[in-house]
């Protein structure tokens, strides 16, 4: 597992996340391809982190990230802040948190597909 591919799993999930909203309020059916597209590819990036790492360490650095860039899309996309200053320093502890879960930038280990 690496940086890069827990940041591909949480855009992916982003993606389809949004176009699903968007589909679910009658946006059309193009909304609702995409969405299963950023589905499918969340589950084509979770096998591929899951391999030679552990669950623990996937499921963590995958919230952590897509906690932040959610933040960040709200914070400057839509406009929304916190009502407390103090719950700024929870986004940091997030940080913080990833910081300590030191994942690798790359992965050390090349992708293979799996046995069936």
């Amino acid at each position: 597992m690496s940086l890069a591919q827990v940041i591909s799993i949480s855009v992916l999930e982003i993606l389809g996340d949004t176009s699903l909203k968007e589909y679910a309020n009658d946006k059309g059916i193009g909304y609702l391809a995409s969405g299963l597209v950023g589905y499918i590819g969340v589950i084509i990036m979770l096998i591929i982190s899951l391999q030679n790492s552990t669950l623990l360490m996937v499921n963590n650095g995958w919230d952590g990230i897509s906690s932040l860039i959610e933040s960040i899309y709200a914070y400057v996309v839509l406009g929304e802040r916190f009502d407390n200053y103090l719950q700024y320093f929870g986004v940091i502890f997030i940080v913080i948190g990833l910081f300590l879960l030191r994942m690798p930038l790359s992965s050390k280990h090349p992708f293979h597909i799996p046995k069936s």
